[in-house]
């Protein structure tokens, strides 16, 4: 897992699972703290997640809430909007240009 940027825009790609998440959180509790306004997550480089990686997704949202910001995703990939629709996330987190509900495979 890698994640490149500031406390504006963020780039994260690989795997965000249980073995980066401790590494994300404070990469991205960092960013939080440092910045105002929205903070954009960018996975569009993001090869999977695990529940543990989307846990830490929803507690830097969770905190930006805390700290008057905004998590807003970006380049969210298929198979994690998926997961997204089938939590009911997407009805929560802050997600550029939307989830189009009707045009993800069904799985």
């Amino acid at each position: 897992m890698f994640i490149r940027g500031d406390h504006v825009e963020l780039v994260v790609g690989g795997r965000l699972d249980v073995r980066s998440a401790a590494d994300a959180r404070t990469v991205l509790h960092s960013a939080v703290d440092d910045g105002v306004g929205d903070l954009v997550l960018d996975l569009s480089e993001l090869d999977s997640w695990d529940a543990t990686g989307l846990g830490v997704i929803m507690g830097a949202h969770r905190r930006a809430g805390r700290c008057g910001r905004r998590l807003v995703l970006r380049g969210v990939p298929p198979q994690m909007q998926r997961l997204l629709v089938a939590t009911r996330l997407h009805r929560i987190l802050a997600i550029e240009g939307g989830i189009g509900v009707e045009s993800l495979p069904r799985v």
